[in-house]
């Protein structure tokens, strides 16, 4: 039982880490190519002042994943903390992509 749990508990807290790294990714990205542009500065601040949202989301991540590596008690725990983070990114990854593409920022 405590082994597939151990297997649960990577995989969810293994995507819940990239859905962040994809957030963090997508600002990243965004930020290096509106700092190339001329005109580009309110876009590199948008980016810039999303960055923390992404910076702690991918913390968590990591810690997650370092979690699942511990007994079964600490995989409920890095489930839980996995599921939320992985929400988490996705949601402000969407927020991201669609307050950059309607002009919002």
């Amino acid at each position: 039982m405590g082994t597939i749990i151990d297997v649960i508990a990577f995989v969810i807290t293994l995507v819940a880490l990239l859905a962040a790294v994809g957030h963090a990714g997508y600002l990243a990205l965004l930020s290096s190519t509106a700092r190339k542009r001329p005109g580009g500065e309110p876009a590199a601040r948008f980016a810039r002042r999303r960055a923390p949202v992404a910076g702690t989301a991918l913390g968590l991540g990591l810690l997650a994943v370092l979690l699942s590596l511990g007994g079964v008690g600490t995989d409920v725990f890095a489930i839980l903390l996995g599921g939320g983070v992985g929400m988490g990114s996705m949601k402000a990854l969407r927020s991201t992509q669609s307050d950059f593409r309607g002009g919002r920022y």
